[in-house]
């Protein structure tokens, strides 16, 4: 997943300046993966989803960050395998889906994502469900998405 923390702003300033999708935007996640896929990046963890991810993977924190993370300027970040494919990420499907952190739930609705139209629509290359067939999500419930 491609790191956003370098362009990420005040989640509420970014979705007041930009009202380029006041009517909504098209999206649904269908869990293929491609978010997850071939390409180097940081998934960012706060200590709540560490505690999370451990014990939903049964193990106690210190092994869950010994097995699956790294350091990165100081901060704490899934691991990559070598093809940059999410640690997580085997059989075309994320085995913590249901504990995955916020940066992969919050997917595609990041603020360089959002900070434009058209930067949506480049985004929507990648992503498979970023198209007019998906379901219409209201400002609310992106704003939501957001965190």
């Amino acid at each position: 997943m491609q790191d956003d923390s370098e362009n990420s702003t005040n989640v509420e300033e970014n979705l007041q300046e930009n009202l380029w999708y006041e009517k909504g935007l098209r999206f649904s996640c269908t869990e293929c993966g491609k978010c997850c896929t071939g390409f180097p990046g940081a998934v960012w963890l706060s200590e709540e989803e560490i505690l999370q991810i451990a014990q939903h993977l049964e193990l106690d924190p210190p092994t869950f960050l010994k097995r699956y993370t790294r350091q990165i300027d100081g901060k704490i970040s899934l691991t990559e395998k070598a093809n940059y494919d999410c640690v997580f990420y085997r059989k075309k499907k994320c085995t913590i889906y249901k504990k995955r952190p916020s940066q992969c739930r919050s997917y595609p609705f990041w603020p360089s994502i959002l900070k434009s139209a058209s930067s949506w629509k480049e985004e929507a290359k990648f992503c498979e469900v970023i198209t007019d067939d998906a379901p219409l999500l209201t400002k609310k419930e992106i704003q939501t998405k957001c965190g």
